[in-house]
C-alpha cells in the first residue's frame, strides 16, 4: 500500500526566470490513477520526473508512503516509468525488451519467464515476444513499454504522454487498455498529458497545472461542474466553454451588454465587472424567441458538424458564443439564432484573481 505525497515541492532549472515547479501539495492515493494535465510549460512533466529521482526539488519533501525518498536516487525509489518514446531495444525482441531490468537485477531465468509470460498475456503480447520492435505496430510497441514496466512489479507507475506519438483511433483504444490495466493491477500511477480529453476520460482525478501551480484537483465531473479559475473554466471542456465579460448591480442583477444572465452574486461583488462562464449545452435553442432580454442572440459565422453534435460559434451582445444544437439542426452562416440559458447554469469569477464567485 502506498500513498505518494509532495508537500511544498519547489524546482528551478538553472537559468530559468520562475520555478519549473512552484510550491506543489498533492496527496495521491494507494491505486488511484491521478492525471497531470496542463499546457506546454505548466510544471507537469517536471513534477513527474521529480517524482522519478530524475531531478531533486530545491526544497519541499516528496514520500512513498511512510518514506522519504526527497533525496533518493530514482533506483533506489521503486518505480517505473513509461516513456513517449517507447525506448525499445531495436536489437532485442519483445521478451527480451520486457525481462532485460530482471536480468540486470539478477532475477533467476524461471522467474523471469514467468513474469514476462503473465505481462503479455494481460497485454495481449502473447503471440509477439520473438519479433523486433520493428516488426511491431506503435499501438503494439507501446505496450511492450508497459510490459517493461509491470514485470518490475513496483510501488509506482509513471507515465509520460504515453500515447502521444499513435493515430487518434489507437489513441482512444490503447488509453480504454491503459485504464483497465491500472484497475487490474491496483498499481498507485501518475500519468501526464496536455490533452484534456484524455485527461477526463481516464483519471480517477484530475490535476490541471498552470505555470508551475496546481490551480485545481477533482475528478473529471467535478472539474467541468464546478471550476475554481477561470483558467481550469477554458482549459476543461471541448469545445471550450463561453467566457464573457459583464457586470452585476442590487438594482439590475447580472449583465452581459443588454443580456440579463439568471445569476445573484453576494452583495460585496455589487457594481463590479465579472467575467460570466456558461457551457455551451447550458444554451437552449429557441425557435421563435420574441423580444425577451434574458435571450443570448448570435450571428451565426461557423459551423461545426461532430457527427451528433452540432456546435455553431457567432456574435452577439458583445462577445463571442459557442452553442450546441439539437440533432437534426441545420444551422446557416449569417443565420440569427436565440438561445435561452439554463438557469443555474451561469458560474461567475472575478477577472482579475480568475477565482470563481459562489
Amino acid at each position: 500500500m502506498v500513498n505518494v505525497s509532495l508537500t511544498d515541492v519547489t524546482l528551478t532549472y538553472p537559468g530559468a526566470s520562475r520555478p519549473s515547479i512552484d510550491g506543489i501539495d498533492l496527496e495521491i492515493e494507494h491505486g488511484e490513477l491521478l492525471v497531470l494535465v496542463g499546457p506546454s510549460g505548466c510544471g507537469k512533466s517536471t513534477t513527474l520526473r521529480a517524482l522519478a529521482g530524475l531531478e531533486f526539488p530545491e526544497s519541499g519533501t516528496i514520500a512513498f508512503g511512510d518514506r522519504d525518498v526527497t533525496g533518493v536516487d530514482g533506483s533506489q525509489r521503486d518505480v517505473a516509468m513509461v516513456f513517449q518514446s517507447y525506448a525499445l531495444y531495436p536489437h532485442m525482441t519483445v521478451a527480451g525488451n520486457m525481462e532485460f531490468s530482471l536480468k540486470n537485477t539478477k532475477v533467476p531465468a524461471a522467474e523471469r519467464q514467468r513474469l514476462v509470460s503473465e505481462a503479455a498475456a494481460l497485454l495481449e503480447l502473447d503471440q509477439l515476444l520473438d519479433r523486433k520492435p520493428r516488426e511491431l505496430s506503435g499501438g503494439q510497441r507501446q505496450r511492450v513499454a508497459m510490459g517493461r514496466a509491470i514485470v518490475r512489479r513496483p510501488s509506482v507507475f509513471l507515465m509520460d504522454e504515453p500515447l502521444s506519438n499513435l493515430d487518434a483511433k489507437l489513441r482512444v483504444q490503447t488509453r480504454g487498455q491503459i485504464a483497465a490495466l491500472q484497475r487490474t493491477l491496483d498499481v498507485t500511477t501518475v500519468y501526464v498529458t496536455h490533452d484534456q480529453t484524455e485527461a477526463m476520460t481516464m483519471g480517477d482525478r484530475v490535476v490541471v497545472m498552470h505555470q508551475g501551480r496546481i490551480e485545481q484537483v477533482g475528478t473529471p465531473r467535478e472539474l467541468y461542474d464546478e471550476p475554481e479559475t477561470l483558467f481550469v473554466a477554458g482549459f476543461i471542456g471541448s469545445p471550450q466553454m463561453n467566457l464573457v465579460e459583464g457586470s452585476w448591480s442590487d438594482a439590475s442583477g447580472a449583465h452581459v451588454e443588454d443580456l440579463a444572465l439568471p445569476f445573484r452574486a453576494a452583495a460585496p461583488h455589487a457594481g463590479t465587472a465579472l467575467t460570466y462562464g456558461i457551457r455551451p449545452e447550458d444554451l437552449e435553442l429557441v425557435p421563435h424567441p420574441g423580444d425577451d432580454p434574458a435571450l443570448v442572440r448570435l450571428v451565426v459565422d461557423l459551423v461545426e458538424e461532430h457527427g451528433s453534435d452540432t456546435y455553431v460559434y457567432g456574435t452577439g451582445h458583445g462577445a463571442r458564443w459557442t452553442a450546441r444544437l439539437p440533432k437534426g439542426a441545420r444551422p446557416a452562416i449569417g443565420e440569427r439564432l436565440a438561445f435561452a440559458v439554463r438557469t443555474s447554469s451561469v458560474l461567475a469569477f472575478e477577472p482579475t484573481t480568475g477565482h470563481r464567485i459562489r
